[in-house]
């Protein structure tokens, strides 16, 4: 019965259907918010504007790598996707894509990903990219996402790595300047994440993925969310002394973190008292991250052109 549900529904969807239900298996909101911590990094390296085969090549490799990774945590999950509001609607969760067909376009866009980076970038950021893809693979979606409260602070190190394959992108090495961000990446994720799992809690409960919104109360959850917020704002100032930013970064890392606190205090008053997110308001939070780490690494890669 169910081998007939999959092949109705995969015949019944058209060219149109099947198309957008690859793109979407690559989760291109995600692949964005990868790209914007890439490419302002190269500027930054390049302390002006890098080359434009070099961009190019650089974000077509990233596109295809975190495609690919995406793809596969699809496909382990297509389980408990299938059960969550969020995630239900997506192409195998659908029998749009079949998981064998899925895993065959992961593969390919993990190898062509790596072929790119390796001849038109250069030999260590293909590593890198592929080591980001077997860590988020590997370590947060099949070894983490299911068993801890801590899968997101480890897990999201797989998402911290385009800022090391930006900075080598240009340099060909590795330095503090891509570390101290690739940390500042690193702490900004579970305040970003959290907000997310705090609107999606009773999703997650449902199908048994502790996140720490799932296990705490939200007042606790929030207060661990202020915790990592300062840590964050601390860390982006840490590329002053390292890198020797101007006063174009530090002004702007200085109010934009300021105001991401605020939110994340506020968000810590709301959920001290009640566990009603209708008060609480989590996505506030989640969409003031989104814009904090957007507008961040725009300063990054304007502040070697203003600052000169």
């Amino acid at each position: 019965m169910t081998t007939t549900l999959v092949s109705e529904q995969v015949g019944s969807a058209t060219w149109k259907d099947v198309v957008a239900a690859y793109v979407g298996l690559t989760k291109p909101r995600v692949i964005e918010l990868l790209l914007l911590t890439t490419v302002p990094v190269m500027f930054f390296a390049a302390r002006g504007v890098p080359g434009l085969w070099l961009v190019v090549a650089t974000v077509v490799g990233g596109t295809l790598s975190a495609g690919s990774a995406s793809v596969f945590n699809c496909v382990y999950d297509r389980d408990i996707d299938e059960q969550m509001r969020r995630t239900r609607r997506r192409a195998l969760p659908r029998h749009i894509v079949s998981p064998g067909a899925a895993l065959v376009f992961g593969a390919v866009l993990g190898v062509v990903s790596t072929i790119v980076l390796w001849v038109w970038v250069n030999p260590l950021s293909a590593v890198l990219s592929v080591t980001a893809n077997a860590f988020y693979v590997f370590v947060y979606t099949m070894l983490l996402k299911r068993r801890t409260t801590q899968n997101i602070v480890w897990g999201g190190i797989a998402g911290c790595f385009p800022t090391l394959i930006g900075w080598t992108a240009v340099t060909d090495r590795v330095a503090w300047a891509p570390i101290v961000l690739f940390a500042v990446v690193f702490f900004w994720t579970p305040p970003h994440t959290w907000a997310l799992a705090l609107r999606y809690r009773e999703d997650y409960a449902g199908v048994d993925v502790p996140m720490l919104p799932v296990v705490r109360p939200a007042r606790v959850v929030a207060r661990q969310i202020v915790a990592y917020s300062w840590v964050m704002v601390a860390t982006s100032l840490l590329l002053l002394p390292v890198a020797g930013t101007g006063v174009f970064y530090t002004a702007a890392a200085v109010v934009l973190g300021a105001v991401f606190l605020v939110e994340a205090h506020k968000l810590s008053a709301r959920a001290r008292d009640t566990e009603d997110l209708s008060l609480i308001r989590p996505m506030r939070l989640f969409h003031s991250s989104n814009l904090y780490l957007s507008l961040l690494f725009v300063a990054v890669a304007l502040d070697p052109l203003i600052s000169r």
